[in-house]
């Protein structure tokens, strides 16, 4: 054991000079900071690299968004008002609206309708898209068909279910998308109307144009129908009758079982959820007996 910590002066004093170092060193490390020097920042193009990422974030973000395209608010669904930022309540009313067979022609409209607020309607509206008949309606045409106050006798008028598309565009206020689309609707139909009211059906003929309509056009050679007898109609029988579903059937047959059946049929309209504003169409179908 001697021999390994016995040393020669020269070794000895290697090791003193080595200690001696190592002090010098860890002195050094401690006493003087070699980070205190001072970092010059160019503020100005510290600032520009700060807003150039602060809109490559933005474009970034933008870009994830999912893209809107025109749209007609008519057909909002419970998902697409959700995803526009509508609340339930803002699209049942809508839904509501549009049960009633009735149409939203203009972004007023349909903040009246819906209540929903102006900083949304400024949002959405830009992406609303109407049909051309409402934004670019038909100009009045001059011609023998032209409308006046004075209402026509029955045998004055042309029958609803002959006139030809070219004929219902004399019509002020009805074009050829319009004239086409009451054509189309017709012919649905074997035989063709039954009544002048089924006018109510054509989507885009505004009350006014019906009653245009109807001054020069009537119903002469009406489809012929086997009529259902509310009084003992099964709901299977009721379906088939236009705006009316299996809900409004059901309510319809308990109804009559409540009143020992119906004495009118005025009185359907105190059946539940019944489309009050269609009954005239709904009672071409009907019979009391």
């Amino acid at each position: 054991m001697k021999s390994h910590f016995t040393f020669a002066k020269g070794q000895r004093n290697g090791i003193f000079l080595l200690i001696l170092l190592i002090i010098v060193f860890q002195c050094v490390y401690f006493f003087i900071d070699f980070y205190a020097r001072e970092v010059v920042v160019n503020q100005e193009e510290l600032t520009k690299f700060k807003n150039e990422i602060d809109s490559l974030r933005l474009v970034e973000i933008a870009s994830r968004k999912p893209k809107v395209f025109p749209f007609n608010p008519n057909y909002i669904t419970d998902y697409k008002g959700a995803t526009l930022g509508m609340s339930n309540e803002e699209i049942d009313r809508l839904l509501a609206f549009r049960r009633q067979g009735k149409w939203i022609n203009s972004i007023k409209q349909f903040q009246e309708v819906t209540n929903v607020s102006d900083s949304l309607l400024d949002i959405i509206s830009p992406n609303f898209k109407f049909p051309e008949w409402v934004t670019k309606p038909s100009p009045k045409l001059n011609s023998s068909y032209s409308y006046n106050n004075k209402p026509k006798a029955f045998n004055q008028k042309q029958d609803l279910n002959k006139v030809t598309a070219q004929q219902l565009q004399k019509i002020s206020g009805v074009g050829k998308v319009l004239s086409d689309r009451i054509i189309k609707f017709r012919n649905k139909f074997s035989g063709g109307f039954i009544a002048d009211v089924q006018l109510h059906d054509v989507y885009g003929l505004t009350p006014e144009v019906i009653d245009r309509l109807t001054n020069e056009f009537t119903v002469k050679t009406p489809r012929l129908i086997q009529k259902i007898k509310i009084n003992s109609a099964t709901i299977e029988e009721l379906v088939t009758i236009q705006h009316v579903d299996y809900d409004i059937a059901h309510n319809i047959v308990e109804e009559r079982l409540l009143r020992e059946g119906f004495k009118s049929l005025d009185e359907l309209t105190k059946v539940k959820d019944f489309p009050v504003n269609k009954i005239e169409i709904i009672k071409l179908y009907l019979s009391l007996d």
